[in-house]
């Protein structure tokens, strides 16, 4: 019989500490999976970027318009994600996110074929529709396999596994998308028409195989969240839409937590879209496939950030935490943004370090106290994903127009400082809610 759930609830009720509840094991196995595959998908992007100007000959203004149409796709079907976790459940809004994932990530079979630009735009905008759908309802969702006070740690250990995605991604993008060829732009200028129309359709073909597999893998999980046993969360008799939506306009802390999702989405992507760039700025004598590997390992210090973060909210308040992390990004992209060779490009790989745990804990804190209103204050969080869209282009246009790409570091280094305010806050409103007491 559905139940009508608190913030952190699941059937049966959890007792005080538990981290996973009994017979739901292989549940939350499934739901973590979600969060690996998502990560594939949002970091082959990254080497998607610096292939599509091989494959495609695109600028990097041009090709940083992969992740606006991306991330706009978060935009767009976040909300809808959250009405229909809202109508119909959790478990619809996983199997509708594995559906629109695999069906765009076989699109980029006939769009390779066509050399189509905008064909692969709309492929990603499919996977992206999926992978909001997944957001949505995984986010909010892992709160219900444990107890309330368990709730932060156990989505920073599920983000973990998104951040062991993210690391893996590049590795294998890198063997599997990157050919190993590279000509300079004279070289191309001296090719034939037929040529080079040969050596495009070769490059553009090296992304069949991932995104197949891909599909794969989703339509596999998707077969096994149908048949596994999951913590029901449907509400019996939901509360009207308008004072749900009222009640998450008056939330100060939902608030402050999309702005703060905002500013870190478009920090994350805008560094790790550009990281290959900006390591061949840097240093042109790396090859793109050592720059890739370059990127995998600053993303293994992010999984291992997410690792050490979980545990380190055992003894620190998780915002005060969030703060630390943020003023430590302030000072490393000040110190990539100055270009100074290797100094610089492991600035700009520690950066993820500090990354790990901001999105998962932005949003505990933002989703906290929301009871059945929560998929709808999710999708908000969501919804701040687009982020993601409006600064990779604005750093493309800066580092194409004259400040290169360590100047474009700029625009990740505001946006930590907007973290960095945001953790602030929510301490001091913490603080200020314990003398309360």
């Amino acid at each position: 019989m559905p139940i009508n759930p608190g913030p952190l609830t699941a059937q049966p009720g959890p007792s005080s500490g538990t981290f996973v509840l009994k017979g739901f094991r292989w549940g939350f196995a499934l739901i973590v999976a979600l969060f690996f595959l998502w990560a594939i998908a949002n970091n082959f992007n990254d080497i998607l970027i610096r292939q599509f100007q091989k494959s495609l000959g695109l600028t990097r203004a041009e090709a940083g318009f992969i992740q606006f149409v991306f991330y706009i796709g978060y935009f767009v079907v976040a909300l809808p994600a959250g009405l229909l976790t809202r109508r119909l459940g959790y478990r619809a809004g996983v199997l509708v996110g594995l559906g629109l994932y695999a069906t765009g990530a076989l699109l980029f079979y006939p769009a390779s074929l066509a050399l189509s630009y905008p064909m692969f735009l709309f492929a990603l905008f499919v996977i992206a529709s999926g992978a909001a759908c997944l957001e949505t309802t995984a986010n909010a969702y892992i709160g219900a396999f444990g107890s309330a006070s368990t709730a932060v740690q156990r989505l920073n250990l599920a983000q973990a596994f998104n951040g062991l995605g993210a690391f893996i991604a590049p590795i294998v993008g890198g063997l599997l998308i990157f050919s190993g060829v590279e000509h300079s732009a004279t070289a191309l200028a001296s090719m034939t028409p037929a040529e080079l129309a040969a050596y495009r359709a070769a490059e553009a073909s090296t992304v069949q195989l991932p995104y197949v597999l891909l599909a794969v893998v989703a339509l596999a999980i998707a077969g096994a969240v149908t048949l596994a046993r999951l913590p029901d969360l449907r509400v019996a008799n939901p509360a009207p839409l308008g004072p749900q939506v009222a009640r998450l306009l008056r939330h100060r802390a939902l608030r402050g937590a999309i702005v703060a999702q905002f500013f870190y989405v478009g920090a994350q992507v805008g560094i790790w879209s550009f990281f290959i760039d900006f390591v061949k700025d840097v240093r042109p004598e790396v090859s793109e496939r050592n720059a890739a590997y370059m990127l995998s390992a600053s993303l293994l210090l992010f999984t291992a950030g997410r690792f050490i973060g979980t545990g380190l909210m055992s003894r620190v308040r998780p915002a005060t935490l969030l703060g630390v992390y943020a003023v430590a990004n302030v000072v490393l992209c000040a110190i990539a943004a100055s270009g100074m060779e290797w100094a610089a490009v492991v600035a700009l790989m520690l950066t993820s370090f500090f990354m790990s745990i901001m999105f998962p804990t932005i949003f505990a804190l933002g989703v906290e106290d929301l009871g059945e209103a929560r998929p709808l204050g999710s999708s908000s969080i969501i919804m701040a994903i687009i982020g993601g869209a409006v600064f990779p282009p604005l750093m493309g246009l800066l580092a194409g127009g004259g400040a290169g790409m360590p100047g474009a570091l700029v625009l990740p280094l505001a946006c930590f400082v907007v973290i960095a305010v945001y953790a602030h806050r929510v301490r001091r409103a913490a603080l200020r809610e314990d003398v309360a007491r």
